[in-house]
Parts: structure tokens; sequence; C-alpha cells
């Protein structure tokens, strides 16, 4: 049975999204998943213990549409910890299934039909289809490779009268690049004196190596003051299937953000915010974490080194970009689906997170997954 009348894509370009792409076809393949980007390690037995108590115990009903106010209060104190910022957990904090919601919520309380937003590529795929499906533009600013930095001269030039966002990513995904002291200050002096509105995907904050700190918006007053921050448990806690992340904003943007958010799911599962609330009392359990994903860091890179791969830097977030220029000159998706069947090492290919699908021979690997999962995947790689 199908509708036989006539029916206009909202989103004529989007298919089915490259990480559901790629797990499909690591999974038919029998291959190792290095695509999509989730822990193959366990959550904390803490943590699930946690969950479990508060199931039992019969919070399993709606929790606050803002989200459990003891949760947002220590999220304020953990922000006031890490970046001496204060958020008042009542009016300027929300909780939200997952941060690809957060986003969407955000540019669908601040987009309008018309407006520009600016997107820094390659990009997470959901950006685009949220802003064009309420009616936006995506503007597209594209990160200089190798490096991955941002050019604020060319940035700067893309705005005009019908701007309302720049969109930012820090520690980035895919490139594994992050936003520096002086990149926050060009940003600051570009925004100063406009209505430009700031949403700032923050997912890993806590996952950024080699002792740098994470040049959170929080930590820039001037900038808070606009910006959206958006940040996720499911990567800090390895429970990405958990959805739940939250949102940081002044309370005037998040009166708007909840008007939204309400509409969508109006509130998130009530024993995991309990069990999380419980659970941030341990701070090792984040600002233990950049440690802990620098040692697979660079394992992975030991592992493949002297391989025909170019390991390009990471310097945040738990992918690793390889370049494979030197094996061959196929298309990035043709190399990654050959990876794949062939070879049994699943990845994902750059090109798809740019507008013009610039293929730089670019494929990005999570690096997420135990010591054996990395060390039977660069074993494959090492013959290439």
């Amino acid at each position: 049975m199908q509708f036989q009348g006539s029916i206009k894509s909202k989103l004529p370009k989007s298919g089915t999204s490259i990480f559901a792409v790629m797990t499909a076809m690591a999974n038919e393949h029998n291959a190792i998943n290095l695509a999509q980007g989730f822990p193959d390690f366990s959550v904390s037995d803490k943590l699930i213990e946690l969950v479990n108590q508060y199931m039992k115990k019969g919070f399993n009903q709606y929790a606050p549409m803002p989200g459990l106010l003891s949760l947002r209060e220590k999220i304020a104190e953990k922000t006031q910890f890490l970046y001496s910022a204060k958020y008042n957990p009542e009016t300027e904090i929300t909780i939200v299934p997952g941060a690809t919601h957060g986003i969407f919520a955000v540019i669908s309380a601040m987009v309008r039909e018309g407006d520009e937003v600016i997107v820094i590529e390659p990009c997470y795929d959901s950006y685009i289809p949220a802003i064009e499906l309420n009616g936006g533009r995506a503007v597209h600013a594209e990160l200089k490779y190798p490096d991955y930095k941002i050019d604020w001269n060319e940035l700067k030039k893309l705005i005009n009268f019908r701007t309302k966002m720049i969109l930012l990513n820090t520690p980035h995904n895919p490139t594994g690049t992050i936003l520096s002291a002086q990149d926050i200050s060009k940003l600051e002096k570009i925004v100063k004196n406009s209505d430009l509105i700031v949403c700032s995907d923050e997912v890993y904050e806590h996952i950024i190596f080699d002792k740098v700190e994470h040049q959170s918006i929080a930590r820039y007053p001037n900038l808070a003051e606009r910006t959206f921050i958006v940040s996720s448990f499911g990567k800090t806690y390895h429970a990405t299937g958990w959805k739940t992340g939250y949102i940081l904003a002044p309370a005037n943007l998040t009166a708007e953000l909840r008007k939204v958010h309400q509409f969508m799911a109006f509130s998130v599962n009530t024993p995991i915010q309990y069990a999380l609330s419980d659970f941030m009392d341990d701070k090792s359990a984040y600002t233990e974490l950049a440690d802990f994903y620098q040692e697979k860091r660079d394992y992975f890179r030991k592992l493949i080194k002297g391989s025909n791969f170019k390991l390009l830097p990471c310097y945040g977030s738990y992918f690793q970009l390889l370049n494979y220029s030197k094996i061959s000159k196929e298309k990035d998706t043709e190399f990654a689906e050959r990876l794949t069947k062939e070879h049994k090492v699943a990845s994902i290919p750059t090109s798809v997170f740019y507008e013009k699908k610039t293929d730089n021979n670019v494929l990005r690997f999570c690096f997420a997954k135990q010591n054996e999962t990395l060390e039977k995947a660069a074993e494959k790689l090492m013959k290439v």
C-alpha cells in the first residue's frame, strides 16, 4: 500500500544518515565498525545501578519540562568549577533528549524564513537539515585542510543583514580540531555590536588532549550572553544510547528555547536524570576523561604508524582522520565502501560533511573502542 498523492519533500537532498549507512554496511560485511561514534565498552556499573535504583523506586513518570532541578544544579556547579561561569539552574539550564535534539530546538527557536546561519565545514550532518527545515539558509565557511583552522577574515565576509546565527563545534567532529583562545577573541570582535546569536556545540568538551584547556564559550561573558552552549552526557559517560544532554543559555534565550523544546519532547527520561544528578558528584568521571581518551588516541596512532595512511592531527573528540592518497585516488565514499567490504574496517568519508562534497582523500575513524577492537582494526589497516 502506498499513498498516491503528491509529496514534496522538505529535505530533497537528504537521504539516510551516513552513520546509519556505514553501520549497516559494517554489519552486513562483518566489518569492525570504526564509523559511528559510539564506545564499545561498558557504562559505569555505578551509574547503571543508580538508574536501576531510581526505576525501582518509582521515578518513572514525566520529569519537569526544563529537567530535574537537582541535575541542573549539578550542571551549574560543574560549569562554575570548570569555566568560572555562573548559570542559574532554574532559568538558564535545560535538559534535552540528546544534543542533536538540543541543536534542532535552538535553531527552531531562533531561525526564521530567510535567515542565514553560518556553519563551519566539514560539519555534523544534522546542522544543515535543521536550518533548512526552519526556513533558513546555511552559509558555508570551510576549514582549511590539512590543519582545519577557521579563516576568520573569510568568515566575516559572509555576514550580512540576513545572518542570524553562527554555529560552532569545538572539539570538532569530524576533524578533531579545537578552537583556541585566539579564535574566540576573533569571534568576539566579529559579533560585537551585532544581533548575531551563537550556537556552540561542545559535546566533546571533556575530550581534549595534551593538557590543553577547552575554550568553552562559557568562559567569555561577552560571548556567553548571546550563546546557546550544547553538551552531552552520552559523550561524557559512554552512554550515547541514553540520548541525554543539556543547554546553557542566558534566561531570555532559554525562555525561547523552552517554548520549542516543550512541544518537541516536553521532558527527558526521568530515572536517568536522577541517576546523573547523583553520579555528577564524582568529578573524576569527567576530569579524567581526557587522559582516558588520549591513551586511546595515542594507542591507535601507534598501532597504524608505518601504514600507508597519513595520520592527521587530532586535538580533541574521539575521532582520528587518516589520509589515504598514497593508497588510492578513489573518491572517499568509494574507498570507504571498499575498505568496509574488502578489508573489513568501516569508517566515515569526510566529503559527506561538505556542501560541495570536498574530497581530500580523508576518512574518519572512531577510536572510542576497547584496545582489542583497535588492535584488530589496525592489523587490517596495516595491510591496505
